[in-house]
């Protein structure tokens, strides 16, 4: 196989995988795009995005942009046969899609057409997929449209977080990309149309979806919770407090559902050692780690060891 130049344009830890396969495998990276350093968590430490870590170890130069929409002249010059992408976090302007001999191709965590957008795999699990995976698509003006190239689908387990499927589906997406790249720089790939009639959306989450409903069903409740585990993390409201509901599971018994039916919804019916029964549209979900506003994340056996706040008969807003 012919050596090519590949510029690699990602951020997140998904990102990191990915490229970690390319360095194993030997492909000449000439260039790193990534976002911009950003200051996380509550004292605000300056962080570099995970790929650019990885960039400096391997002494590969590092390009971080604002916008790449106006800032692209310098990853023109690097005149690159392909660039790749995975979890960039920009849309990427025509005018660096165009440059490279071979094209630009994406790394995206979902089945497409399902699920185009940066949110794929929060929406696999907040709708109870079974089954997702990884693309490998040509890139094309319009996001996540292109033809796609090569898939692989990953099944998805019924305790499984967002991180964790998250986390499987970089690795999975690092080995796709291996196995694909070879037809790709040789010219002997195939690529098929994606089909507009089937298209869904997985758009970035956005503050008010990450309530929890408890007039949904138990499993509903239950898949939104381990959707957004870790980030952005499921929250309700308790007599004026934001409470953070990290994890859960549904209440199997039936007659604990029908003792409870006539309560509203929303209503703690039940403390446990290890849990809150919590009333929702068809059964009880139970909250099994939360986080109360201003404290630390806490599995509830231990949080009920402490201060508790929560009260039968009282009800989340």
């Amino acid at each position: 196989m012919k050596e090519v130049k590949i510029v690699f344009m990602g951020t997140a830890s998904f990102s990191r995988h990915v490229l970690e396969k390319l360095l194993e495998n030997n492909f000449k990276i000439i260039g790193i795009v990534t976002q911009p350093d950003r200051y996380v968590g509550r004292k605000k430490v300056l962080t570099m995005p995970e790929v650019k870590e990885l960039a400096l170890e391997n002494d590969i130069p590092v390009f971080q942009p604002q916008r790449i929409k106006q800032d692209y002249q310098e990853i023109i010059d690097l005149n690159p046969d392909l660039i790749v992408t995975a979890a960039y976090g920009q849309i990427i302007p025509e005018a660096l899609l165009n440059v490279p001999k071979l094209g630009c191709i994406n790394v995206h965590a979902s089945l497409l057409p399902k699920y185009r957008g940066g949110a794929p795999v929060h929406y696999a699990i907040i709708n109870g997929e079974k089954v997702t995976g990884v693309t490998i698509m040509y890139m094309v003006k319009k996001m996540d449209a292109g033809n796609i190239i090569s898939q692989l689908e990953v099944e998805i387990s019924d305790q499984e977080t967002t991180g964790e499927l998250y986390e499987r589906l970089s690795i999975a997406g690092g080995e796709l990309l291996i196995k694909t790249l070879p037809g790709i720089i040789e010219g002997s790939n195939d690529s098929i149309e994606q089909d507009e009639q089937l298209v869904t959306y997985a758009p970035t989450i956005s503050h008010e979806q990450e309530k929890l409903n408890f007039n949904k069903s138990a499993f509903q409740v239950y898949n939104q919770v381990r959707g957004m585990n870790p980030w952005p993390g499921a929250y309700t409201v308790y007599q004026g407090k934001v409470i953070k509901i990290w994890a859960g599971k549904i209440h199997e018994c039936e007659n604990a559902k029908k003792h409870h039916s006539h309560q509203e919804n929303g209503t703690i019916v039940k403390i446990f050692k290890d849990a809150i029964g919590v009333k929702t549209g068809d059964g009880i979900y139970l909250i099994t780690e939360l986080q109360v506003a201003g404290k630390k994340r806490m599995l509830v056996r231990d949080y009920l060891n402490g201060n508790n706040i929560f009260m039968v008969d009282t009800k989340f807003e």
